[in-house]
């Protein structure tokens, strides 16, 4: 995934997916040395992760209890290697529904099996359905108007492919970059605020990513951010690492119109500007 193929060469771009699956998965299941501790998140709701009926092929991640005094923006995530594995980000997404998010992940909890860019609709279909049915648990406990989009490696580029849907508030690269010239038209396509997180010059997406922050509409606000810890980031950190920090940041200033969150990434005196984070900004107010 460190070159962006011509639309001809569709080995190379196969070969890409399958090194990034490779990778990230080598991250879903790291050596004993270096053990991944489950942790359930720092904001103030308890999270966990959960299935439904009739949506066996998702894992829903939320607070415990549902809080009776914020509705929840809904996010849906794809998994690096779009790998069918719900629990694959355990640590970051439960990170991120700690702090009052209904996040939905492709695949079962400890699933196999490929996804698509439609179980990311299907998510967002799902939410906003629940929420207004008299009998789900969901039903008023949702905020249908704040919707984010985000996926590592491969699960960024299922990202692209919906990120045209009008209920979309804000998307989320991480790790990732169009593969092809033929995909370009996605990001002609973008409506939404959009960020782009990246481990840095060794991370394979890297270069993708900045080809397409080059490639994006004028207008559009998009944020840049580069840490240098590699292509698996620190999802597999307690709590997320850095990236669930980050994560909770983007999501809180566009979901939640919260300014503080926002100063992370706005202006020359951002809050990532100093910091071991390198950025760059566009349209950012």
């Amino acid at each position: 995934m460190n070159m962006r193929t011509n639309p001809r060469n569709s080995i190379n771009t196969a070969f890409g997916l399958v090194l990034a699956g490779a990778l990230v998965g080598g991250m879903a299941a790291p050596a004993s040395a270096n053990p991944v501790e489950t942790t359930s998140g720092t904001g103030p709701y308890d999270a966990v992760y959960t299935t439904a009926p009739f949506f066996g092929d998702h894992t829903i991640y939320r607070p415990n209890e549902l809080p009776d005094d914020e509705d929840l923006p809904i996010v849906a995530w794809g998994n690096g290697g779009c790998i069918a594995n719900g629990t694959m980000f355990e640590n970051f997404l439960l990170e991120l529904a700690s702090h009052g998010y209904l996040v939905i992940a492709n695949g079962s909890p400890g699933g196999f099996g490929s996804t698509d860019a439609d179980m990311l609709t299907e998510a967002v279909d799902w939410a906003i359905e629940r929420d207004g049915l008299w009998y789900s648990e969901y039903q008023g406990h949702l905020d249908t108007d704040n919707i984010a989009v985000m996926g590592q490696s491969c699960g960024g580029l299922e990202t692209y492919e919906v990120a045209d849907d009008p209920r979309i508030t804000t998307t989320a690269l991480w790790n990732s970059g169009l593969l092809d010239d033929g995909d370009a038209h996605q990001i002609d396509a973008l409506h939404a605020p959009i960020a782009y997180f990246t481990g840095g010059p060794s991370d394979i997406a890297h270069g993708n990513a900045l080809d397409d922050w080059d490639r994006l509409p004028e207008s559009l606000p998009a944020f840049f951010g580069s840490l240098d810890v590699g292509h698996t980031g620190t999802f597999g950190e307690p709590n997320g690492g850095e990236y669930g920090q980050v994560g909770v940041a983007w999501l809180d200033w566009h979901l939640k119109n919260d300014a503080a969150a926002g100063a992370e990434f706005v202006g020359s005196d951002c809050g990532l500007c100093d910091s071991a984070w390198e950025v760059n900004q566009r349209n950012l107010t």
